[in-house]
């Protein structure tokens, strides 16, 4: 469904491409595939494509420039390389290795936790 929405906007020739969570809920392989075409996209059409991520892996892994927001506040603007295990701990208030992993980004809580706004990743490419 997320190849299908993205040839409909392509369609529609943007000059900007804004695509929401574009790999919630998708396997592995599917996420691959998506992230690919949206990278393939930038890169070889040219076109500007922003991403709305809740994984830093997948931030770090493909996107030229990241945006960290919190309670609508910027809080990191910089490259993948400047996401350093510091400004993790920074935009999350955790250990670096829970909030480059997926379960940091999941929407299930502990058992007996309060549920906490977590920061967002924009990604501008």
């Amino acid at each position: 469904m997320q190849r299908v929405a993205i040839a409909r906007a392509l369609v529609q020739e943007p000059r900007i491409m804004l695509a929401d969570e574009p790999i919630a809920s998708l396997d592995p392989l599917n996420a691959k595939v998506v992230m690919d075409a949206l990278r393939a996209i930038n890169r070889q059409d040219g076109l500007t494509v922003i991403c709305n991520l809740h994984t830093l892996d997948t931030a770090r892994q493909y996107c030229d420039r990241i945006i960290g927001m919190q309670d609508g506040m910027i809080v990191f603007d910089g490259t993948a390389k400047e996401l350093t295990d510091k400004a993790a701990r920074e935009i999350y208030g955790a250990e670096a290795e829970e909030a480059f992993s997926e379960s940091m980004t999941s929407t299930s809580l502990r058992p007996g936790a309060a549920a906490q706004p977590q920061p967002e990743v924009r990604v501008v490419n």
